[in-house]
């Protein structure tokens, strides 16, 4: 008897041991398993993600390289900007922008194309990226803005009337053809269209507002201008490209009639 007993006990324990081998066996077969579409699926995922770091990074170069442009499109030192030396507004763009940097369409637009709000844009309700909203605005303000600068700030409004009323491109030359001076020796508009006031607002506006010297006010007036006459900004743009603004002088100062 107790041999058999023995006996079933050994039996019991090869059993068991075989049991445990196998379940180890399949265990472990699982686990490869498992981990096989784990490693795979691990390793896609890293080559996204430095797929698309990649991309990011390739993004964020363009975005900085747009962005450095546009800092350098308002980094021409104004402050001692001879005005006698304009004489159209191909003249103003070449004496405020750096236009030695323009080499095709797309650099003219980096450089000349305003977006997002300026500095004075809460102030007057404008911004650059709605210029029909904007431009309805800043025609509407220029009779009550010249009336209220002419009587408080006699000097601003001088400093307004000789920007204005001078070939420096402050006018609606493109739509009207009153040429690059928009206004009289007296300051009012010389023509009657929304560009026309609209531009001569915006000069109003800083002179008599801000501490904008000339040439930085004419160069804001300029980037109004480019987003009211895309087309015509944008070539003229070209045409000074590098500097040269000797092709302006056989330029007739208007074209076409109000």
């Amino acid at each position: 008897m107790e041999k058999g007993k023995t006996k079933i006990k050994a039996e019991t324990k090869t059993k068991a041991k075989t049991t445990t081998k196998t379940t180890k066996a399949k265990t472990k077969k699982t686990e490869n398993a498992l981990t096989m579409p784990i490693i795979g699926l691990f390793v896609l995922v890293l080559v996204v993600m430095i797929f698309n770091q990649t991309q990011i990074n390739s993004i964020s170069g363009d975005l900085n390289s747009v962005s450095a442009r546009s800092i350098n499109a308002g980094g021409t030192d104004l402050l001692d900007l001879d005005l006698s030396k304009i004489t159209s507004t191909g003249h103003a763009i070449a004496a405020v922008f750096p236009v030695e940097n323009i080499y095709t369409a797309e650099d003219a637009m980096a450089i000349l194309f305003p977006t997002g709000t300026p500095e004075y844009g809460d102030a007057l309700g404008v911004n650059f990226d709605d210029p029909v909203t904007s431009l309805a605005t800043l025609a509407r303000m220029f009779e009550g803005l010249k009336s209220e600068v002419k009587q408080s700030n006699p000097e601003a409004f001088q400093r307004y009337i000789n920007l204005a009323s001078n070939p420096y491109g402050v006018s609606c030359e493109y739509c009207c053809g009153i040429g690059p001076a928009g206004a009289d020796k007296n300051g009012n508009s010389k023509c009657g269209c929304q560009h026309n006031p609209a531009l001569l607002s915006v000069t109003l506006y800083l002179t008599a507002y801000t501490d904008y010297n000339d040439g930085e006010i004419l160069r804001e007036v300029i980037k109004w201008k480019t987003l009211f006459f895309p087309k015509n900004m944008i070539e003229l743009g070209m045409t000074v490209a590098g500097g040269d603004t000797s092709a302006l002088d056989n330029l007739p100062g208007m074209v076409g009639g109000c």
